[in-house]
């Protein structure tokens, strides 16, 4: 019988994969932060309208760390990392598994500038030369990345403002459809403060009241990571989780619990920041590779 070559074709990748790893482990190690491991399997996620948790029997899988890293913020740890797998129901394509790798990591007392200059740090790390080639595009590193805000953006990218985009329910069509594909892709870029309908998380920005301090990054065109300045709000948390439980129930999805024990213990919460990136993307991009079935050992179809 011969090897199971579509493993074989992937070896000197996913060497490269381990190594890489290592390397993000080390990056965060010598910076003081705490690596944790968190239970995957829990009774709520944060309710999300576009994600769907995967159940696994009266409880759930993780669509993220989030709750569990933030409920050890409040009891006084500060700087906190984790590698850890995550589920999503239902995604599956070109950049999407339904069970993924994820990197997540929390400082208190900073806000989201601090992430975008985590993300900087990180990735100038790893690729000390200093640019990479991902699809025929050649990405140059040097920091600091270009920063541009959402308002800006649909200003710069597209036909309808922010404000029309989101009185008329084309906020996600827009940034999928023609913001995304418009953002330069020779240089990482964040983009920043999200209108406060989609603040998931994040806090208001101060001053402005209809905008929340949320980034996302994106490298050759596709998002890496996605982060904020962390709501400790426990009223207003409570608020938004049923404005997205109420979404959901409308729209016929599952109906969610509400993550109690993390809604008590949030007014502990610091002033802080936090943000996740996807390990397998980024070994996408450090290796070249067009697929993220390229870069892990077995897709579903495999199994």
């Amino acid at each position: 019988m011969e090897p199971n070559w579509q493993l074989v074709r992937k070896r000197e990748t996913l060497e490269r994969r381990a190594r890489i790893i290592h390397q993000i482990r080390a990056f965060f190690m010598n910076q003081s932060f705490l690596e944790v491991e968190t239970p995957q399997r829990i009774p709520a996620n944060a309710p999300e309208l576009f994600i769907d948790a995967v159940p696994s029997a009266e409880w759930f899988l993780q669509t993220s760390p989030e709750l569990c890293m933030k409920r050890l913020l409040s009891a006084g740890y500060e700087q906190l990392f984790q590698i850890c797998h995550c589920w999503r129901s239902g995604e599956r394509g070109r950049r999407h598994l339904p069970e993924y790798t994820m990197l997540e990591w929390y400082r208190s007392h900073c806000d989201y500038h601090q992430l975008m200059a985590d993300c900087e740090d990180l990735l100038t790390t790893l690729v000390p030369e200093g640019q990479l080639l991902w699809n025929n595009i050649t990405i140059d590193l040097a920091t600091p990345w270009p920063r541009i805000t959402v308002k800006d953006a649909f200003t710069n990218y597209s036909s309808i403002s922010l404000d029309d985009a989101l009185e008329s329910d084309q906020f996600d069509a827009i940034i999928t459809e023609i913001i995304e594909p418009s953002l330069p892709r020779n240089k990482p870029i964040f983009l920043y403060d999200y209108p406060l309908e989609h603040a998931s998380l994040a806090r208001k920005k101060p001053d402005h009241e209809n905008t929340a301090e949320r980034v996302e990054l994106y490298i050759g065109g596709m998002e890496l990571a996605n982060g904020f300045s962390e709501l400790n709000d426990p009223a207003e948390q409570r608020l938004r989780f049923q404005i997205e439980e109420d979404l959901r129930r409308q729209q016929g999805k599952t109906p969610y619990p509400s993550p109690i024990p993390f809604l008590d213990e949030l007014e502990q919460l610091p002033d802080c920041a936090g943000i996740a990136l996807g390990i397998d993307r980024l070994i996408m991009l450090l290796c070249d590779k067009k697929t993220i079935d390229d870069v892990v050992l077995f897709t579903p179809e495999n199994l």
